[in-house]
């Protein structure tokens, strides 16, 4: 499991991916869910941004100072392309580091790509890159253990790992968030999003 194997990936259906999501409403009421938490809307940015700009059009429209992070080259390219205004960024999350504080981070089917080992160190990043009040929504795989599974999409093999529902919830808990919400939305598929809150020591 190798986040520039899956950089190049995503580069051979970057353009698929603009084509194919630009449009669509996946996951945007789970995203409109949690802007609803948000005490600011100041900085916002969308780990794993993809080429569509589907989240980053959203915020936008919400009044947050847009961001965009993905690993892939291609996707980030061509979400340049249609959102000129935005800064993005070209790195993989497990080494970039936060520049600012976020009224809301968004990771939407992406940072479930990253190696079992990275998945702790990501989400206390994330989490304590959230300004007071400010909300973290990600998605996860809905095991209630960790583990790694590989499967194929749009003729790429892709790898995925979790730590399971519990522990993440832990993670964000040690980190000074609250849990907000938590849904198996893609049931009986094992697909969660948690929405997550930075409430300082106690709240």
């Amino acid at each position: 499991m190798n986040p520039n194997d899956t950089a190049a990936r995503y580069d051979q259906i970057a353009k698929w991916w603009q084509t194919q999501h630009q449009d669509s409403s996946y996951g945007i009421a789970q995203l409109e869910r949690a802007i609803k938490f948000t005490s600011g809307r100041n900085s916002a940015i969308d780990i794993g941004c993809g080429s569509a700009g589907r989240f980053i059009r959203v915020l936008c429209q919400h009044g947050f100072q847009v961001e965009g992070l993905d690993i892939s080259t291609e996707m980030i390219n061509l979400a340049k392309q249609l959102h000129p205004e935005v800064t993005f960024y070209r790195e993989d999350i497990c080494h970039w580091v936060p520049p600012k504080l976020y009224s809301l981070i968004s990771a939407w089917d992406s940072t479930f790509h990253l190696p079992l080992n990275m998945q702790e160190p990501m989400t206390r990043k994330l989490c304590d890159a959230l300004e007071l009040g400010g909300v973290f929504i990600f998605t996860c795989g809905g095991s209630h253990t960790s583990g790694e599974i590989s499967g194929s999409f749009q003729g790429q093999d892709f790898d995925y790992s979790t730590l399971g529902v519990d522990t993440f919830l832990r993670i964000i808990t040690e980190h000074n968030c609250t849990c907000r919400h938590v849904e198996y939305d893609q049931y009986p598929e094992k697909h969660v999003y948690i929405i997550a809150q930075k409430i300082g020591v106690a709240e």
